[in-house]
């Protein structure tokens, strides 16, 4: 099931690749909103598993709030994960069982890098019919590890609409949808009392 919505996927990626153009006016990346709310919809060939998740987002600070289910087969889990100075608190909401670690890659950014590679832009939708289509823009990079990325924004607000990593036995890709600019409640990213409990012994 999982190969066959992946050869979907890849197949509108190709279909839509062949609607780009190289534009040599983008000679500098769009700037994405620093702080957002929305919903991200993963598939990692890598784990081979798929992942529906609400995302609050800050740049910032950096600072980031997932609620997500995983399924991998027929087995699905439920986590509430706060990314937070560069620590994960992740719980999971069957057993409530925390589990804090310290992260050593930095911190990557659902937006556009600074260093990033603009590529062109394509039209989805009805090109010249107002409120049919959207304009995209893609790029591709790497990160400061050296890990290889791609991405498309919107036009001209720079919203991210998919961003795809490679590894060395296989791909994420992330596409996001939903998104609304700004974060209704900061108090999002203070970490479950679990994993608060964890982190003083008690």
């Amino acid at each position: 099931m999982l190969l066959c919505r992946l050869s979907g996927m890849f197949s509108v990626v190709l279909i839509s690749a062949s609607l780009y153009r190289v534009d040599a006016q983008l000679s500098k990346p769009c700037e994405s909103p620093k702080q957002w709310e929305g919903n991200v919809y993963t598939v990692d060939t890598k784990t081979n598993s798929m992942r529906r998740a609400r995302v609050v987002y800050d740049e910032n600070a950096p600072r980031v709030r997932i609620t997500e289910d995983i399924s991998i087969g027929n087995q699905v889990d439920f986590y509430d994960v706060v990314y937070l100075h560069n620590v994960e608190y992740r719980l999971n909401l069957k057993t409530r069982q925390c589990n804090v670690t310290a992260l050593t890659r930095p911190f990557r950014q659902f937006g556009v890098p600074q260093d990033a590679n603009f590529i062109g832009k394509a039209t989805i939708g009805i090109a010249g019919i107002p409120g049919e289509n959207v304009v995209i823009e893609n790029y591709n990079g790497q990160f400061r590890d050296g890990t290889k990325y791609f991405g498309d924004v919107t036009y001209p607000d720079c919203i991210p609409v998919s961003r795809g990593v490679y590894y060395e036995s296989g791909l994420s890709l992330d596409r996001f949808y939903d998104i609304n600019v700004g974060i209704a409640d900061p108090m999002v990213f203070i970490p479950h009392k679990e994993c608060a409990e964890k982190l003083s012994g008690s």
